[in-house]
């Protein structure tokens, strides 16, 4: 199963393939199972784009995932270039252009995003750049991602915990710091960053550093706390609520966090601060 952070990455990349590419329409899921599920949709003006799930080399989207290539077409219901398996899903829609562009990760495809419009539209590498450049930077986070996970199971002993209960364990850590960073009484805290790290130790996973750096990075424990909160997918609005921070300030802690992981996204710093120690 993708995990929720997988489709709010798919979800974020639609949502930017549509504002650079200017396409009405966006949407674009993963590979699983021996398909691509769509799992976000943008900009549609019917429900006929639900359930979509495409095979490699069925449809437009299959034919780029097998050649690792854009695959568009300015009139799809008409294109003999593509087989027609998904006619219902792209013509109930309405869609006559259509872009597919593969997410391509190690050399091999982790999924499709689509920019498409009700009319014929011009397509060419105006277009095809920005989206290839949405593409790319979604298979950045997914290869980080990756190599985060090979790096945990690699250091993990033999005996670990289930994904899910792994996952409860990060979302209990991220609780911790948020009920932490609402206590003034500063021996409390520690006290509470001490029963986190012991936690994780029985649990197998690497402890998170307080404030010791690992390499060159130093998190401020505010810069942390405002992480572990972008760890478990939680808004800037959701994260000043936990935190009793004003929205502002819980930018400008991430803003610093994100720089000094070298991370052009939330996504991305989480998972660089959890491969430093710094993060469960």
């Amino acid at each position: 199963m993708q995990t929720e952070s997988e489709d709010q990455l798919v979800a974020e990349a639609v949502r930017e393939l549509s504002r650079r590419t200017h396409f009405p329409v966006a949407f674009g899921g993963l590979f699983e199972g021996g398909v691509v599920s769509v799992t976000s949709i943008v900009g549609n003006r019917t429900r006929r784009l639900d359930g979509l799930r495409v095979r490699p080399e069925r449809g437009l989207g299959g034919r780029a995932m097998i050649e690792l290539r854009p695959r568009m077409t300015a009139d799809y219901g008409t294109s003999q270039q593509i087989t027609h398996d998904y006619d219902t899903f792209v013509l109930g829609e309405g869609l006559r252009t259509l872009l597919a562009i593969p997410v391509v990760v190690e050399g091999r495809p982790r999924g499709v995003l689509y920019a498409g419009a009700w009319a014929e539209s011009p397509v060419g590498g105006v277009t095809t750049a920005p989206a290839m450049s949405v593409a790319q930077n979604l298979a950045n986070e997914l290869r980080i991602r990756d190599e985060v996970e090979r790096r945990l199971r690699a250091a993990a002993p033999e005996q670990t915990l289930p994904a899910a209960q792994r996952e409860e364990l990060r979302e209990s850590f991220a609780e911790l710091r948020s009920i932490a960073a609402s206590v003034a009484d500063q021996d409390l805290r520690a006290r509470l960053a001490s029963v986190e790290r012991r936690l994780l130790g029985l649990a197998g996973e690497p402890a998170p550093a307080a404030t010791a750096p690992v390499g060159t990075v130093r998190l401020s424990p505010r810069e942390t706390d405002v992480l572990a909160c972008a760890a478990m997918g939680a808004t800037n609005a959701e994260i000043a609520a936990q935190l009793g921070l004003r929205e502002g300030t819980v930018k400008a802690y991430l803003g610093s966090a994100m720089s000094k992981l070298d991370a052009s996204t939330r996504h991305a710093a989480v998972a660089r601060a959890r491969r430093a120690g710094l993060l469960p």
